[in-house]
């Protein structure tokens, strides 16, 4: 199984162990995580080469989760990098700030199952793991023409 390097930004301890464990159980991939316990502490820690995939909460002190995600994705770099909310704002208005104007990928509300993360994250998964295949397994030019 392939590995997704992951961050976890949450302030409670607790909760950032309850993401990582139900990623974990999910099985999507095997994990591995850096943890943050706010946005600020997040953009020390973000290295787009080095983190496949964000998972942020979205009230914490010192930066605030959606703040990481506008942050992040301005320094131009990580437009790559799927960013999920994991949160307990569950407005619709909150939900489309988080989506539409800080340029999240997915939205995940607390509280969650592993099931819930597997069914929300299976595409951005997959999304990363296939944009690691080597160029003959993706198919060239031709196969594209014949799917």
């Amino acid at each position: 199984m392939s590995t997704i390097r992951a961050l976890v930004v949450d302030d409670s301890r607790v909760m950032r162990n309850m993401v990582m464990n139900a990623l974990k159980m999910s099985r999507l991939a095997t994990f591995e995580f850096t943890e943050a316990s706010d946005g600020a502490d997040a953009l020390t820690k973000f290295d787009p080469t080095k983190i496949d995939m964000c998972f942020v909460d979205w009230n914490m002190p010192n930066m605030n989760g959606v703040e990481f995600v506008k942050r992040a994705r301005a320094t131009g770099t990580a437009f790559h990098i799927p960013m999920v909310m994991v949160t307990s704002e569950q407005t619709m208005a909150k939900i489309e700030e988080a989506l539409n104007q800080a340029g999240a990928d997915s939205y995940i509300c607390k509280p969650f199952t592993p099931e819930d993360m597997k069914v929300k994250l299976e595409k951005y998964v997959n999304k990363v793991l296939s944009s690691r295949a080597p160029a003959e397994k993706q198919g060239g030019f031709f196969s594209g023409l014949l799917s």
